[in-house]
């Protein structure tokens, strides 16, 4: 990461700022990137809080500055990866997560990344195995965990739907279908 970080105590604030959902969440964030452009964390940060709200071009934005500033920021890649992924770029999201591929066997990262690839090939099981995976070895990120299980819940219904359906062709794959469904709930952690 860079050398000109937001001390601890300012970052503490922030995201107290941001526990507290009280509105001065992005300004906060905003004023701590004018002293410190080079914090890749108030970039993550910034990012999470504008996809949450609905700005799009503003977070990926955000977001890609923070893995472009700590190309080892996992969690920023990670997120920057599933925003790709729901904003219908799979092959981008692909290529922003190839680095965690890397990462060793036992990353929770890993597994959710790999689970990914399965799920953009509409491949649910291997998906929803590896899914699994990744929420037993991820004990830092507990919201994470809920949002994987949530896209494991929506990997479910779309199964249950296309083995209901009588192989009716569509021009949309069925994890393009659950990633729209899923666009209006996602969640940034």
């Amino acid at each position: 990461m860079s050398s000109a970080l937001a001390p601890d105590e300012e970052l503490r604030a922030a995201v107290a700022a941001l526990e507290s959902d009280d509105g001065d969440a992005e300004r906060a964030l905003d004023q701590l990137s004018l002293r410190y452009p080079e914090d890749p964390r108030l970039h993550f940060m910034r990012g999470s809080l504008l996809a949450g709200s609905g700005r799009s071009i503003e977070a990926h934005r955000a977001l890609a500055r923070a893995v472009e500033l700590a190309p080892d920021f996992s969690l920023a890649r990670y997120q920057l990866g599933f925003f790709e992924l729901t904003s219908g770029e799979p092959q981008k999201a692909l290529g922003t997560w190839g680095p965690l591929l890397a990462e060793p066997e036992g990353s929770y990262l890993r597994k959710f990344v790999e689970g990914m690839a399965h799920l953009i090939r509409d491949e649910f099981e291997p998906a929803i195995a590896l899914f699994d995976e990744g929420i037993a070895l991820n004990s830092d990120n507990e919201p994470m965990n809920n949002d994987i299980r949530l896209l494991i819940a929506e990997c479910r219904k779309t199964q249950r739907a296309s083995s209901a359906r009588d192989n009716a062709t569509s021009d949309l794959s069925a994890t393009s279908l659950m990633l729209d469904h899923l666009g209006g709930k996602k969640t940034l952690q």
